[in-house]
């Protein structure tokens, strides 16, 4: 359910929503999720000073509460 709503969040934000992938790899406290983008994208992402990115991660850390599971999310370049 991470990996869909990270999925759904980005390609909202991004001009080429085609272009972006989240894949999840499950470790023992829980799972990473790296969302990939664009190169003429990840701006917007980011966003100024890094506020999309955490407020991404606010969502993200709020509905792995929910399910009771910790997810790590990392925004490659």
């Amino acid at each position: 359910m991470s990996k869909e709503l990270v999925e759904y969040i980005a390609k909202a934000l991004v001009d080429n929503p085609d272009k972006v992938s989240v894949d999840e790899v499950k470790d023992e406290r829980g799972a990473i999720l790296n969302l990939s983008v664009d190169k003429s994208d990840l701006g917007k992402v980011i966003g100024k000073n890094g506020k999309t990115a955490k407020a991404i991660r606010a969502i993200l850390s709020v509905a792995s509460t929910k399910s009771d599971s910790h997810n790590l999310l990392k925004i490659l370049e």
